[in-house]
């Protein structure tokens, strides 16, 4: 595997790691911030940011690099389908970022085939109805058979809206009103795992295919 691809999913698809592989990340993190500074060194240990978990520590034994290379193939061993490439349509090279709409190889851009932004805040389903995403629209205007792209979120699948609905939210003395995207080709697990992840921090694209 090529060090753009480890790089590229180290960065954006931290959520796959196991719990000792993000410590250390972290460890090696800080403690390459620190190196020039023992005072910042002994402020990090305390706050536990580099750790002293031999187990921790023994991940980054042949070094960085190879602990990459180690957490990437054990992610596309395991969780192959959580992975978006995010790859150029003409070139088919690796985009900068998953949400890179323009390629630093051949410069072709593919902006158009977004029609909207969403903000995924919640989920829910009511029996015997479809599975809802929950958000606002952040950009643009959303049309019943679009698809919104979930692959950001490390689930590589794009289903298409069946139906859009309105949801009246109270909090705190407030009212307001959500979009709810009616979707039905996801499975139970894939339902579980994005309950656990909202709400979501960037907005997700409203694709037209």
């Amino acid at each position: 595997m090529d060090k753009e691809t480890i790089d590229y999913v180290i960065r954006y698809f931290r959520i796959l790691m196991t719990e000792n592989e993000k410590l250390a990340l972290d460890h090696h993190m800080y403690t390459y911030k620190s190196s020039d500074s023992i005072q910042l060194r002994n402020i990090m240990i305390e706050r536990g940011w580099i750790n002293t978990d031999p187990e921790i520590i023994k991940l980054l034994e042949n070094g960085y690099g190879a602990f990459q290379q180690n957490v990437v193939t054990r992610i596309m061993a395991e969780t192959p389908e959580r992975i978006f490439l995010n790859t150029c349509p003409k070139c088919h090279k690796l985009a900068r970022t998953p949400n890179a709409k323009q390629c630093r190889y051949c410069d072709y851009s593919w902006h158009h085939l977004t029609a909207a932004q969403f903000q995924l805040n919640n989920t829910f389903q009511v029996t015997g109805r479809k599975f809802f995403l929950i958000g606002q629209i952040a950009e643009g205007e959303l049309r019943e058979g679009q698809r919104i792209d979930l692959r950001i979120l490390g689930l590589n699948k794009k289903p298409k809206i069946q139906s859009i609905e309105f949801v009246l939210k109270h909090q705190d003395g407030n009212i307001w009103e959500d979009i709810a995207l009616g979707i039905t080709e996801l499975t139970e697990d894939d339902k579980e795992y994005l309950k656990s992840i909202t709400p979501v921090r960037n907005p997700l694209d409203i694709i037209i295919e």
